[in-house]
């Protein structure tokens, strides 16, 4: 709709309509295929000639659109502008009608008032107006969009949250027995206990995790950057055991294996520095620094 010159590429994935999830109409289609068709039916209503693609990318997803050429002359542009709003409009009654079914919402109250009947003319000054003001209450997202992935979060308040999360696995493990000590157990390294992620946010303050909430995945997304620390598998937080880890690849020759684990050691070792019992490996094993002097 921005101009008649236009030309558009979408890639279909998530089932999404104007409004909010996709409801299926037809049993016969698979779900994808269905929607397909709902994208390609909405290049058609906005007047362009519809091309299918299908990409030579490693997804499941990966049928495409491409909208280059225009089915009626420029004169007729205000036209089929008008006719697009009646299309959103009563693509977004559809989309209330089903929301009123499932929960029971009352039409007005669930759409402002904003929604019009099934079948029935957009407002004069909505259809007048229709190529600047597309749809009441439209708002394009912003041009530069926040990053949002914990990545700009304060270092110190990251720093923060890691120390207080792996204390909390740590103080969870059952303390060694001194039976066991005693019994030859040299594995004395404490790897503490796994904990739900339900569990982990239960003992962090509100503060912490009305910050976490303003970003993508929140708790689980900090915990993941930091995988020098933890491991989240299943939704359940673990302290990372280094020496689990698969070692460096043997077709290396060993002269460059060596120098790689030297140019990584970029970063302080956190478990040198905060774990009770220090790192699990040795230093020369270590991709991390033990110490300032190792840092390249």
């Amino acid at each position: 709709r921005s101009s008649y010159s236009c030309c558009y590429f979408v890639l279909p994935c998530c089932f999404f309509d104007f409004h909010g999830k996709y409801s299926r109409r037809q049993s016969k289609k698979t779900q994808y295929r269905e929607y397909l068709d709902f994208v390609a039916q909405v290049g058609f209503v906005c007047g362009f000639h519809v091309e299918e693609d299908c990409l030579r990318i490693p997804s499941t997803k990966r049928v495409s659109f491409v909208g280059k050429s225009r089915t009626y002359p420029a004169a007729e542009h205000a036209l089929i502008d008008k006719q697009i709003t009646q299309f959103i409009n009563s693509r977004r009654t559809c989309a209330v009608a089903t929301c009123d079914r499932r929960v029971a919402f009352k039409h007005k109250d669930h759409c402002g008032g904003l929604c019009e009947e099934a079948g029935s003319e957009p407002p004069e000054d909505e259809t007048e107006t229709a190529g600047t003001i597309w749809m009441p209450g439209f708002q394009p997202r912003e041009k530069v969009e926040q990053i949002r992935n914990c990545a700009s979060l304060p270092r110190d308040f990251v720093d923060e949250v890691v120390l207080n999360v792996a204390n909390l696995l740590l103080n969870a493990a059952p303390q060694k027995s001194c039976s066991e000590m005693q019994g030859g157990n040299v594995n004395t390294w404490n790897q503490g206990e796994s904990l739900s992620l339900r569990e982990v946010a239960e003992h962090l303050n509100k503060e912490t995790l009305k910050k976490l909430k303003s970003e993508y995945g929140g708790l689980q997304t900090l915990l993941k950057n930091n995988h020098q620390v933890f491991e989240v598998l299943n939704g359940r937080v673990h302290i990372r055991d280094w020496r689990k880890e698969k070692p460096p690849s043997k077709t290396k020759p060993e002269v460059k294996r060596r120098l790689s684990a030297e140019a990584f050691k970029t970063r302080l070792c956190w478990f040198f520095i905060h774990h009770p019992d220090g790192c699990s490996l040795p230093s020369e094993a270590c991709p991390y620094a033990h110490g300032a002097e190792e840092l390249r």
